[in-house]
């Protein structure tokens, strides 16, 4: 059911931002609306950057204490995410992109999704933790006699003369 709603969320929301354009451009005017598309670009890219330095820091600070830093990854995600929906020109997609650089409804996001992120660190390759043994089932092992470096006189791969 919440899946079905989705593709007509999108479809709605170029309707409903050009509503809100509507009804706030009536009440403040054109040029003013359009000065608030302008601060909102601005803002988006302001608080990506000063945002995103900052959790840079906190990524750094949980990878040196030898913690994954999967919460801190999501979040970043979110904040990227927040900052194209205030790039984006409309209000809904502001108001949804402000909310999003809240740390408290970062939170809210996190709790959702914390069970199913999985950090694979450079050295582990995957052979540990959740899906390991599904992993470790794709992996055909072959003996040296099993395989050769010569080309294949048969293959279709060749050129033809």
């Amino acid at each position: 059911m919440r899946s079905s709603l989705v593709p007509l969320l999108f479809l709605a929301l170029p309707f409903l931002e050009i509503a809100g354009f509507i009804v706030v451009g009536s009440e403040i005017g054109v040029l003013a609306t359009l000065g608030l598309i302008v601060l909102s670009i601005f803002l988006g890219v302001f608080l990506l950057r000063f945002q995103g330095f900052g959790l840079i820091q906190k990524i750094r600070e949980e990878t040196a204490a030898g913690r994954t830093p999967k919460r801190e990854l999501v979040h970043g995600v979110m904040l990227v995410f927040a900052a194209f929906l205030l790039i984006i020109p409309g209000f809904i997609t502001d108001i949804i992109g402000l909310l999003l650089f809240i740390p408290a409804v970062r939170d809210i996001g996190w709790r959702f999704v914390s069970d199913r992120v999985i950090v694979v660190r450079p050295g582990n390759h995957g052979t540990s933790g959740p899906g390991a043994s599904r992993r470790k089932d794709r992996v055909i092992e072959l003996d040296p006699e099993d395989y050769s470096r010569k080309p294949d006189p048969d293959s279709p791969w060749n050129p033809k003369p």
